[in-house]
This record gives C-alpha cells, sequence and structure tokens, in this order.
C-alpha cells in the first residue's frame, strides 16, 4: 500500500499545481466546446497525464531506493512508458500530433517493453490446452498490436470526467489482487503505483472536471495497463490468458465496435471521431433527460452522471475476471455473456428503448 498511497499523494499534489498554474499552459487549455466528443462549457487544463507521469516516475525511484532488485524492470518499463507518453503530452501541448504518430509511438514502446522487459504474447490458452507461440515474426506484431491496441481503446473511451480513470483503477487493483496471488512482486507494486497517481488525478476530475487526462494520460495509464497485464499473464502460467481478455474487454470491444461500426456501417474512416460511442449514447438518449440541455451547470451534472453507468458495466468483466483469474472456460463464457450485453444495450438505446432501470427520471 505504500506505493500507492505515495502515488496518490504526489499526484493529488502535483495535479492540484496544473491545476493553479493552467493559465501558463496556453495551447494545453482545451476550449473546444463545439467538437462531437466536447461535454464542457469551460475552460479546462487536458495536461492531468503529466501529474500522473511524474508521480509514477517518483514513486519508481522511491521503490528501486527501497527495493533495489527492482532497478532494471522499473527502470525499463518507465523508459517503455514514456515513448508512449511523449506523443500524447506533445498533442496535448500543441495539437499537432496525429492520431497515427501517436499509435506509432505507442507501437514502438510496445517493441521497446518486448526487447527489454521480455514482455510478450508467448502462448493463448483454451479450456484444456494452450497454444505456444514461439516465432518471433509472430509474438513480436501480436504484442505491438495489443499493447497499443489497449492505450488507444483507454483514450476512446476517455470521454467523460472519471470515465477512464475509474474504469482503469478497477482493472489495475484486479492486476494487483493476482498479483499478489501468484507472488509477483514487480506487477503489484507497478500496478498500485499507477492506480494511486490516477486517484490523486482523479479527485480533481470528478465530478467537477477541474482538469482533464489528455492524450498523454490517457496514452501512458492505457500503455501500463496493457504491458503490466501482458507481464502478469506471460510470467505466471497459472494466470489464464483469456483473464486478460476479460479485463481488459470493455475498452477492447468498444474500440472494435467503433471501428466496425464507422468502416461498414456508416462507410468513413475509422480515424474519424463521432458521437455514438456507448457513452456518448448514453449521455445523449438517457442523462440528458434527467437534467437540462444548456446551462453549464446542468451540463457539468450531466457530465459526472454518466461515468457511473460505464463504472457499474465495466465491472460486469471486472469483477469476474478477478474471481476467476484461473479458470479459462468460464473466462470464456463471461467474454460471451459481456459482449452479448454490450450489443444488446446498445442496440436498445440506439431504437431509444433503453431497459427501465438505466432511466432517471426528468426533473423539473
Amino acid at each position: 500500500m505504500f506505493s500507492f498511497l505515495l502515488s496518490f499523494v504526489a499526484s493529488a499534489l502535483l495535479t492540484l499545481l496544473v491545476i493553479k498554474e493552467a493559465r501558463l499552459h496556453g495551447p494545453a487549455l482545451d476550449s473546444d466546446f463545439m467538437g462531437v466528443q466536447k461535454v464542457h462549457a469551460h475552460h479546462v487544463a487536458r495536461i492531468g497525464g503529466l501529474s500522473i507521469f511524474l508521480s509514477v516516475a517518483l514513486s519508481s525511484f522511491i521503490s528501486i531506493w527501497r527495493v533495489p532488485a527492482m532497478t532494471q524492470l522499473l527502470m525499463s518499463l518507465l523508459a517503455c512508458s514514456a515513448v508512449a507518453f511523449v506523443g500524447g503530452i506533445v498533442e496535448d501541448y500543441t495539437g499537432r500530433v496525429s492520431a497515427g504518430r501517436r499509435l506509432l509511438l505507442t507501437m514502438a514502446a510496445a517493441a521497446l517493453g518486448y526487447f527489454l522487459l521480455d514482455a510478450r504474447v508467448d502462448r493463448i490458452d483454451w479450456m484444456f490446452t494452450a497454444w505456444p507461440l514461439q516465432y518471433m515474426w509472430l509474438t513480436l506484431p501480436l504484442t505491438v498490436l495489443a499493447v497499443a491496441g489497449i492505450a488507444n481503446a483507454v483514450n476512446i473511451i476517455d470521454g467523460f470526467n472519471g470515465l477512464a480513470s475509474v474504469v482503469c483503477i478497477c482493472m489495475l487493483l484486479s492486476l494487483g489482487y493476482v498479483a499478489l496471488q501468484v507472488n509477483d512482486m514487480f506487477v503489484l507494486i507497478a500496478a498500485l503505483m499507477v492506480a494511486g497517481a490516477t486517484a490523486g488525478f482523479l479527485i480533481w476530475n470528478y465530478p467537477v472536471g477541474m482538469i482533464f487526462l489528455g492524450d498523454g494520460g490517457a496514452y501512458f495509464i492505457g500503455f501500463m495497463l496493457g504491458e503490466l497485464t501482458l507481464l502478469l499473464v506471460m510470467r505466471n502460467p497459472q494466470v489464464s490468458t483469456w483473464y486478460a481478455a476479460l479485463l481488459l474487454i470493455y475498452p477492447t470491444f468498444e474500440t472494435l465496435f467503433s471501428v466496425y461500426r464507422r468502416m461498414f456501417v456508416r462507410g468513413k474512416s475509422p480515424a474519424m471521431p463521432d458521437g455514438i460511442h456507448l457513452h456518448s449514447l448514453i449521455f445523449r438518449r438517457i442523462v440528458q433527460w434527467a437534467v437540462g440541455r444548456k446551462e453549464a451547470r446542468a451540463l457539468i451534472r450531466r457530465n459526472s452522471m454518466t461515468s457511473p453507468y460505464l463504472w457499474l458495466f465495466s465491472l460486469m468483466a471486472v469483477i469476474p475476471a478477478t474471481v476467476l483469474w484461473r479458470y479459462t472456460w468460464a473466462l470464456m463464457v463471461c467474454c460471451i455473456l459481456f459482449i452479448g450485453s454490450y450489443i444488446w444495450i446498445y442496440v436498445r438505446i440506439v431504437r431509444f428503448k433503453a431497459p427501465r432501470w438505466m432511466i432517471r427520471h426528468k426533473k423539473t
């Protein structure tokens, strides 16, 4: 818990400093209120990822001082994550780093982790057996695609105050729990550090949204989440690979479904942003009926009321993954059930037939 608390306190203080000095950030202030995915009505600094990254770096150095045996692993992990982080934070400051370049940097970070940390996809578990993956020409692209995909997926679900942060904290705590069960102290400490830093940022991000995670924060947390999940599963064969699949299924399937929807349903580029993600639909077609549409205070309230729906929905995957981390068949069934639930809820909301338990009565 020391790692969690240290990161939490450092991140909370650094994030407050960023907020107080927001006037110095210039281009890092998010003042675009008209974008398809914009749901705020005031100027907000979007470099919350900076305080998270610095807090994790500080915690890593202190952990190295306390446990010198972790020097190589922690420094390598920090170096790899910095590559993913830099593209996002530069975009937050300048707005000139394309999504393609950010993705390439994250892929480069995953490739670096492949060689420095031996973080690679080397098997796929099935009910009664496992498929070993032995060839670099296969494991390297799979690893790069998996880790970079998760980082990009976290950026996609970062649409409302506290949404991506709480979802990732829950996933990181699950990683820490399973790492403790298999006695993987490196993954345990690293997961708690990132979870603590994200929680320190969260107290300023939710519910009012005094600061945003930004691309730097989303890519950094997403990369760390993907890399630590990969390391836990591949370093500990008793942990099923389907634990990783179920744990990360919400942001992963949200991304895959978005690509399918944009390319095959709407005939547009998969990189083209739109406002019909699941969280966007919940915001516009469920929460807006409970709170007014136009006033800034009502907009903030609607924003904060949207995230809890997705927190609970993501826990439908995180909780069974945490409990069933070694049982491949059960994890596979849970993956199928989650995907079915996602599609059912999405279709119901699109057709204005949202389940009654999701609907709040409009306040007058």
